[in-house]
């Protein structure tokens, strides 16, 4: 569980802010990733679709420590295309870490005991064009129904999360 991530609403954002939701989708996600820009309608248009009904929540989390993923730049690109969703920064890269993210955008989509029902790609096209399966929507609409997801994984695609590197001390 995390928690206490900053977003570019100037609040703390937790794992538990969600616990009257049914399905939580998180998004990992930055502002330098064309991937991940491509996605940004998609996901407001996802958050809107699923948001009306209260039993769905999306989040956006960003694990990059360059200077444009950090939280001056999210805010002023969130504030630049209105989103409608939290969009957080994971400091520590533990979020991402715990998650096991490798690209921008990934998903996680949890249920309500918030166990993983699906990771991987949004949907099969990644600018989104000629779209025929939208994998996170049929994980959500599945989760919901308290079933499992016909397609449980897919692989991401987009650019690698910027890890920063463990360093190893040399002895003396």
């Amino acid at each position: 569980a995390w928690s206490d991530l900053p977003g570019v609403d100037g609040k703390q954002h937790s794992l538990a802010d969600f616990k009257d939701r049914d399905v939580l989708v998180i998004v990992f996600s930055c502002n330098t990733c064309l991937y991940a820009q491509d996605h940004e309608d998609r996901l407001m248009a996802l958050q809107k679709k699923f948001n009306e009904s209260d039993s769905c929540a999306l989040i956006a989390i960003c694990s990059n420590k360059v200077k444009d993923d950090l939280l001056p730049a999210m805010t002023e690109r969130a504030n630049q295309r209105a989103f409608n969703f939290p969009y957080v920064h994971d400091e520590t890269q533990q979020v991402a870490r715990a998650h096991g993210a490798t690209y921008t955008p990934e998903f996680v989509v949890l249920d309500k005991d918030r166990k993983v029902v699906y990771l991987g790609a949004m949907d099969d096209s990644p600018e989104g064009k000629n779209v025929t399966k939208r994998y996170v929507e049929e994980a959500i609409a599945a989760a919901l129904a308290g079933k499992a997801p016909a397609v449980a994984e897919t692989p991401p695609i987009g650019c690698a999360v910027r890890y920063v590197k463990e360093r190893t001390k040399r002895s003396q």
